[in-house]
């Protein structure tokens, strides 16, 4: 079983579901010949031909419409945004289309796509290139959107979105594309869309996020561990539609949450997640929930960047206070 990073899992799995299904294409701005500004589509183009991996012109909304209109004849079409940034001329098909044709056709058809974008800040990369702009996607009805946080789960619940029914959003962190590497096994088992992945137990505290930052609050559990406090760390996965239920037995358990996310605080999954939790788990909170996030200004460039973006040492200040809470 070979180890691999982030990024080797996302072409792992699609070289996979390629080979094992001739409707998958692919598609974006250098994704053929080039593999891709990240690399995710290295060798598909040797290995399948231009007629399955398809280099676009640099033309956002092009490469949505044309990933539309290719699933409505039965393709499964897997486009790139080159970044996260990039992907708001392509929100008329999606939104207007690609979300909707399910609804609007009764059932008779749908629109199997993943629009897959490198996800999130942290490599201080220039304007429009480090966003975070799930929450966007999330109030779309019709809609998927999924950020995975590690090379297993990223090939997994990818395979997951290429083998969906309808439109998924499949955000990348693009700061941990090679940040580290795990054993990936090349089987083709998908991973459960729709569901929270409970990457650590614990009994006085909750601390749920998704992406990139799963990596900080996995760390942040281990200094609260060293304080004797047993914190349960949650990866969202999907933050639509969230899995609100494994959410809620935990701060049933616990009685205390610290939500954590790079994009901006106002109108982020974050406060949905909060919502949620002061409708239905009201009784079960001892404290007041805490949010750790992005500010409401644009992510600043280069040197500020990192400030912008969670620490450990905020989440564990958001800990602290919660439990402090009398």
């Amino acid at each position: 079983m070979a180890e691999v990073t982030l990024i080797e899992a996302v072409t792992q799995a699609l070289a996979y579901e390629m080979r094992q299904d001739p409707s998958v294409v692919v598609l974006g701005e250098d994704v053929g010949v080039n593999g891709g500004v990240f690399r995710a589509t290295a060798g598909l183009h040797a290995k399948f031909g231009s007629e399955r991996v398809l280099d676009t012109p640099l033309d956002e909304t092009t490469i949505a419409g044309l990933s539309v209109g290719m699933a409505f004849q039965g393709m499964k079409p897997v486009a790139e945004a080159q970044f996260d940034g990039f992907i708001y001329p392509m929100m008329d098909h999606i939104v207007c289309h690609a979300a909707r044709m399910r609804t609007r056709t009764r059932g008779r058809l749908s629109c199997p796509m993943v629009l897959r974008a490198p996800w999130g800040g942290g490599i201080r990369a220039p304007e429009h290139h480090s966003e975070a702009p799930e929450a966007l996607f999330a109030h779309i009805p019709g809609l998927r959107v999924v950020i995975p946080s590690s090379p297993a789960r990223a090939y997994g619940l990818l395979l997951a979105s290429i083998r969906d029914p309808d439109p998924v959003i499949f955000f990348e962190p693009k700061r941990i594309y090679r940040q580290y590497k795990e054993e990936v096994p090349d089987d083709g088992e998908a991973l459960p869309l729709d569901v929270c992945f409970v990457l650590r137990d614990g009994t006085d505290i909750t601390l749920v996020t998704w992406g990139a930052h799963v990596k900080e609050t996995l760390e942040a559990a281990d200094r609260l561990a060293a304080q004797g406090i047993s914190a349960e760390v949650i990866d969202v996965a999907t933050v639509k539609p969230i899995d609100f239920d494994t959410i809620q037995e935990s701060v049933k358990k616990t009685g205390r949450c610290v939500i954590v996310h790079e994009a901006a605080r106002t109108g982020g999954i974050g406060a949905e997640i909060a919502a949620n939790l002061a409708e239905k788990s009201l009784f079960d909170l001892l404290a007041p929930i805490e949010r750790v996030t992005g500010y409401d200004v644009p992510i600043p460039l280069f040197r500020l960047e990192m400030k912008y973006l969670p620490s450990v040492d905020r989440i564990l200040a958001a800990a602290q206070r919660t439990l402090a809470y009398r």
